[in-house]
């Protein structure tokens, strides 16, 4: 990483975390409510059988609605189990056990499968602090899901949910960077 470009993305980072933790509630629940409705509508539209999704944190897009949509209607849920060597393993969710894995995030408690798994899906949810207009995503820094979807021969769609003001013009760029298929905001989804 070239320390212009790392320089940037810290800052941006610093600024989008800013900006999320002073959503007010009602901001809050109707960007939830419009995630809900278009996260739905994808994985509708693609006939998904299985995902692989992330369970959100308290200052993240809140993706826990759509999740429990999946569960009611039989989709199974890959979640991603962080490991200490940069890559992630998977567990089928059940929908209510959770526990704190690697920092901090929350887990689903479950079986935990090899890094293949994801391969077995049919749709991709990502988290991200910003996406841009061409599809670049620019992760938190740990580059956990960049290696995941660099390293897939096959990948099926894969969508990051940001917020509106979080879908931007441009975003940082490195090599390892990994672009996305479309995003999900409140307002919409975008494909690339």
């Amino acid at each position: 990483m070239t320390d212009d470009v790392g320089n940037a993305k810290r800052a941006l980072r610093a600024e989008i975390r800013q900006k999320r933790r002073t959503l007010g509630a009602h901001e809050r629940d109707q960007a939830t409510e419009g995630i809900t409705r278009h996260l739905t509508d994808l994985a509708t539209g693609l006939s998904v059988r299985s995902i692989a999704a992330y369970l959100s944190t308290d200052v993240e897009p809140n993706t826990r609605p759509f999740l429990n949509w999946a569960f009611a209607n039989g989709v199974r849920v890959l979640f991603p189990i962080t490991r200490a060597d940069g890559l992630l393993d998977w567990a089928v969710g059940d929908g209510e056990s959770e526990t704190r894995g690697l920092f901090d995030l929350p887990e689903p408690v479950g079986e935990v499968l090899s890094p293949m798994a994801v391969n077995d899906v049919d749709l991709i949810v990502v988290p991200a602090a910003s996406i841009d207009h061409g599809g670049m995503r620019m992760g938190w820094g740990r580059g956990y899901f960049d290696k995941t979807l660099g390293s897939m021969e096959r990948r099926p769609p894969v969508y990051a949910v940001v917020f509106d003001p979080e879908y931007v013009e441009s975003v940082p760029r490195e090599r390892h960077d990994q672009p996305v298929d479309g995003v999900v905001t409140p307002s919409g989804i975008h494909e690339f």
